[in-house]
């Protein structure tokens, strides 16, 4: 058999495909390894959200040419979002011998064939119809407890600064019954913890051969009776789409996880509007207050841009002032990052001055750092229930594991002996704003 080695950048989505990608390699005689030096084959599996996520790949690509030139016979390849924005330019460095999109990695093995046979190989045609579901992924996390399932692939929004629909192509949802058989498979084989993957999992609708639908909803009750000892999480969730129905299927079921990251973006109509976010303020705000009062203690993530075109510093106020109301239990946050062919780029100046990003995202990521450590001293004297991941990071006999809310909880097991994938019942004694410390029940 020969090696295939796989850096992974980027999302949640990436690191399923990366999965398929080993699947369907190992199929074609190749094996896995964490070792680049023995590799047959490398790839890189880019991201295309942000400008710095490409250049890190420029830099890793210089890397994989030593390799080559110590190695001539082996093949460097990019794959994924990258690949599929830029095509041709990669394979004009002739330090790549291969490009493949998102939906073209079924053809590896004869993209790789191609490469043996001196010839650069590309594909990155998107396609209507590939989900890949008939694929069981080869998992790659280290502590079988929690995996990802890809339920959809694409996006049809097209929010004015995403690169996404244009790397992904059109939404299409999988057969909900391929879902479940590996959510089956996964909790038979040990793991506790499935993450539902979209880029939009409230508007996942699939369309039978005879008719019949089914919606997000319906997926996600479907999977939750799988077992009771199975949490079902899922993301990412876009605040025009999330239905009553799923926020009631959510209390319904207690191993559905109490947590929903909906990015907001920006918390200006004005901004909202040039972003073609397709929700308001209000909107998103009436979403909050209807997910606190249907699934009271939820945990509540989000996303947000600083400096988007023409954002004014009315608009980047209004952002905190939302924030604030919220007080989300954490988020993602970055700087505006222009991308090529996107709407945006085509249709608005990136006129905010770079220092002026940085200020407001630091503003922004100074007033969650305080919403955060508030939300985590809400929970102190509560008691959850944490699914063991395995030792904290810090060491010191200490495990840790998440609530069902997302948030992660360290604690000593004493004379217990509890392994990663058993559920415990914590105290929260204390916390910081990252992390709460815990004892057991």
């Amino acid at each position: 058999m020969g090696r295939i080695y796989i850096e992974t950048y980027g999302c949640q989505m990436n690191v399923n495909d990366t999965e398929v990608i080993f699947a369907i390699m190992a199929k074609a005689g190749y094996e896995r390894t964490e070792d680049m030096s023995s590799a047959d084959i490398i790839l890189a599996n880019t991201c295309s959200v942000r400008d710095n996520a490409e250049q890190r790949i420029w830099g890793r690509i210089e890397q994989f040419r030593l390799v080559k030139k110590e190695r001539p016979e082996v093949v460097v390849g990019i794959v994924g979002c990258m690949a599929g924005r830029l095509k041709d330019a990669l394979l004009d460095t002739h330090k790549v011998d291969l490009v493949a999109g998102p939906d073209a990695y079924r053809s590896l093995p004869a993209l790789v064939d191609s490469v043996r046979d001196g010839h650069p190989a590309i594909n990155v045609a998107l396609s209507h119809e590939e989900t890949y579901g008939d694929i069981t992924p080869v998992r790659i996390d280290r502590d079988g407890v929690s995996a990802f399932i890809s339920i959809m692939r694409g996006c049809n929004n097209v929010c004015s600064y995403c690169v996404v629909p244009y790397t992904r192509g059109a939404e299409r949802s999988r057969d909900p019954h391929t879902i479940v058989r590996e959510a089956c498979d996964l909790f038979e084989r040990g793991y506790r913890e499935v993450t539902l993957l979209g880029q939009n999992v409230d508007s996942y609708l699939w369309r039978g051969p005879e008719g019949e639908t089914q919606d997000f909803a319906g997926l996600l009750a479907m999977v939750a009776e799988v077992s009771p000892q199975l949490r079902v999480r899922f993301t990412s969730s876009n605040p025009q789409d999330i239905s009553d129905r799923v926020l009631e299927v959510m209390a319904a079921n207690e191993n559905i996880a109490r947590h929903i990251h909906l990015p907001v973006q920006s918390g200006s109509d004005v901004m909202l509007e040039r972003m073609r976010r397709r929700y308001s303020r209000e909107w998103y705000l009436s979403r909050v207050r209807r997910i606190r009062e249907v699934l009271p203690g939820c945990g509540l993530t989000t996303d947000v841009i600083a400096g988007f075109c023409g954002e004014t510093e009315e608009d980047h106020m209004l952002t905190l002032s939302l924030f604030r109301e919220v007080c989300f239990d954490s988020a993602f946050m970055f700087a505006y990052s222009e991308r090529p062919g996107t709407l945006a780029a085509k249709k608005y100046a990136d006129d905010v001055p770079y220092d002026v990003k940085v200020r407001r995202l630091n503003e922004i990521i100074a007033l969650q750092s305080e919403c955060s450590l508030k939300s985590n001293r809400n929970d102190v004297g509560k008691v959850f229930t944490v699914l063991v991941e395995g030792p904290s990071k810090k060491g010191d006999g200490q495990l840790c594991g998440r609530a069902s809310n997302n948030k992660m909880c360290v604690f000593s097991a004493g004379d217990r002996v509890l392994s990663p994938g058993q559920y415990a019942d914590v105290r929260v004694d204390d916390c910081t704003s990252a992390t709460l410390i815990c004892s057991l029940v």
